[in-house]
Formats: C-alpha cells, sequence, structure tokens
C-alpha cells in the first residue's frame, strides 16, 4: 500500500509542476528577439543616407505669419475687452476680478496702516518745538539785502530809476515787518546788552519778542529817503545773522561787523556808516524758534556806503567778528561772512 501512495503522490506532483500551455516558456526568448530587431533597425535609420528633398531646408524654414487686417486686430481687442462667449473682462471673469481687487485694497490697506502706525510712532518720539539732534554748524552765518534771484552783485547808475527801482522795492518789503507801530502793538521793550531767557516757561509756551523799530535804521529805514540812497549814488543794505536756535552767539559779547574790500582798490570803498550800530545785540537772544517765538523779528544791521567810486567795479566783504564766530572758512563762503560786488554809475 505504501508504495501505490508513494507513486500517487509523485505522479500528483508530476501534474503539479506541468503546464498545459508550451508557449509561455519560449515568451521570454522571443520578446528579447524582437527588442534587438528594433535596435537593429534604429541603427540602420541613422545611418541612412539623406534624401534630395531632406537637404532642401527651405522646406524647414518656418512659414510666415500671414498679415492680419485691421478689422481682424480690432476684433481680437474688441474680444480681450469682453468676451461675450465667456462672460471675461479683459481676460478676467467677474469673480477672478473681484478677488484681485480685494487682495489689492487689503494688502495697500495693510501697508498704509503700517506706514501711519510708524510716523505716529516716530512724532511721538520727537519734540515740534526743538530737534532732537542738531546737525546745524553753531557758529552762523551772514546774508545781505537787496539781492536778485540770488545774485550778490549791486548795480545801477544814480542817475536812471529804472536801474536802482527794484533794489528800494526790495528793501522795502525787508523792512515792512519793522514797522514801529507794528513792533510796538507787537514786542516789547528788554534791556539791552544782555541774553533775554526765557528757559523757565513751559515748553510750549509762546516766548515774548524783543523790539526792533524801524526808525532806528536812521538814512538807511526807507522813512526818511525812500529811495534807500540809491539815487544818491550812495546805497544801503542789510546785513543778518542767520537764526540758530537755543544758539547764543558771542559768549556774552555782542558780535560786531566789519566791511572791507575783498577785490578791487580799497580807496574806491568810501565811507561807511552802519545803523543802528555795527552789532548785533544781545537781548535779541536766543532764538526759541517760530511756533515758539511768533513775532520775533530777527535784528539787522543797515550799511550805507557814502563813497563808492563810480564805474568801478569792487567786491566787498562784510563779516562777523566775536568768540566763537568762524569767518574765514574756505569752503563755506557765507559762514560767519557775505560777499557781495557793486557797480555804480553816476
Amino acid at each position: 500500500m505504501e508504495p501505490n501512495c508513494t507513486a500517487g503522490g509523485a505522479e500528483e506532483e508530476h501534474h503539479g509542476n506541468y503546464s498545459p500551455n508550451p508557449s509561455a516558456e519560449v515568451a521570454p526568448g522571443k520578446h528579447a528577439v524582437a527588442e534587438a530587431l528594433e535596435e537593429v533597425q534604429e541603427e540602420l535609420i541613422e545611418h541612412q543616407p539623406l534624401e534630395q528633398e531632406d537637404l532642401n531646408f527651405e522646406k524647414w524654414k518656418p512659414k510666415p505669419k500671414p498679415k492680419r487686417t485691421l478689422h481682424e486686430k480690432a476684433f481680437d481687442v474688441k474680444t480681450y475687452l469682453w468676451n461675450a462667449e465667456t462672460r471675461e473682462f479683459m481676460g478676467r471673469t467677474g469673480h477672478s476680478w473681484f478677488l484681485i481687487i480685494l487682495f489689492y485694497t487689503a494688502l495697500y490697506a495693510f501697508l498704509a496702516a503700517m506706514f501711519g502706525a510708524c510716523m505716529w510712532c516716530l512724532m511721538l518720539s520727537i519734540s515740534p518745538y526743538h530737534p532732537t539732534h542738531n546737525d546745524r554748524v553753531m557758529p552762523p552765518g551772514m546774508t545781505m539785502s537787496p539781492q536778485l534771484d540770488g545774485h550778490y552783485e549791486i548795480a545801477f547808475n544814480a542817475s536812471d530809476r529804472k536801474s536802482w527801482k527794484k533794489y528800494a522795492k526790495l528793501m522795502e518789503e525787508q523792512l515792512r515787518s519793522y514797522n514801529d507801530a507794528l513792533q510796538e502793538q507787537r514786542n516789547i521793550q528788554c534791556p539791552q546788552d544782555a541774553y533775554f531767557m526765557q528757559d523757565d516757561q513751559e515748553e510750549s509756551a509762546e516766548r515774548k519778542s524783543c523790539q526792533f523799530k524801524r526808525s532806528w535804521l536812521g538814512e538807511c529805514s526807507g522813512l526818511q529817503d525812500p529811495h534807500f540812497g540809491f539815487s544818491q549814488g550812495k546805497p544801503c543794505i542789510l546785513l543778518r545773522m542767520n537764526r540758530i536756535l537755543g544758539y547764543l552767539p558771542g559768549q556774552g559779547t555782542p558780535v560786531n561787523v566789519t566791511c572791507g574790500v575783498k577785490k578791487g582798490v580799497p580807496e574806491s570803498l568810501g565811507e561807511l556808516q552802519f545803523f543802528p550800530k555795527s552789532i548785533f545785540n544781545l537781548m535779541y537772544y536766543p532764538f526759541y524758534g517760530k511756533l515758539r517765538h511768533v513775532n520775533y523779528t530777527a535784528p539787522v544791521v543797515a550799511v550805507r556806503f557814502n563813497g563808492l567810486q563810480y564805474d568801478t567795479h569792487i567786491v566787498v566783504k562784510c563779516k562777523l567778528n566775536g568768540k566763537g564766530i568762524i569767518n574765514d572758512s574756505p569752503t563755506d563762503r557765507f559762514l560767519g561772512s557775505v560777499s557781495f560786488s557793486f557797480d555804480v554809475g553816476a
């Protein structure tokens, strides 16, 4: 019985390994042969010589696009602006336009809010009455009037009214705020030769200003001679020291003004007169700024040139002199001094 079982088991094992499809064993071999044939055909195609039609390069050039008529272009523009089929305006649907407008509105609103917050924080950190950081030079500069279009040249003929009328007009405009009645109304009388200190008041409190009356300028006031000496060949000029916030010029001593010939013959300058004096009085300092010193009137020194030589070009230099004053800077010609020229004819 055991041999039969063994034979039967072997027979069953033999039948279990038997495949009824003989092509399943040779299929992988056929697939490899097919791949080899395809590679050979590709090599033959690569080494095949080009035909005459393939050497015609004109055939491979891109064909020119047909010219479009004006009507077709206008139709494309019209379709771009409004496509009735897709209901798109400029390539976007209404929903797409809504989303993009909403996005940029939110973006720029955020940027504007952030910028406003930064400016608000900045304004909280600075004072409107005095600068946090003062980078201006403490030694003051000096300017003169009259000047036309920023040119420091005074040229006229005493007998020609049109040649000097413009200068007299500028002088009148400069001195209008110095009228006596206006000064008495706005400003107070101050003790001379001493700084007018008002630091004990609140920061925002308005500071009082000292009077500087126009009548103090004498022959250069325009009250006695409305032509300011130009009609006589004896012109007047006004000199001002630049205002610097909190600056105390001269360190307790008034700063004085001197004028001399810079280029030309020294004798051609003649006699000079200074009004009211050749100094800037200490009572007009310090300057507390425009917000607090509302009616502040900057002091001036008027200079009358009584002996200018006619038909002579001279360059005059007026400079400030005092403690802490710089008037010989090689780089800044307005630091502590000012230069201008005269050309006076009869």
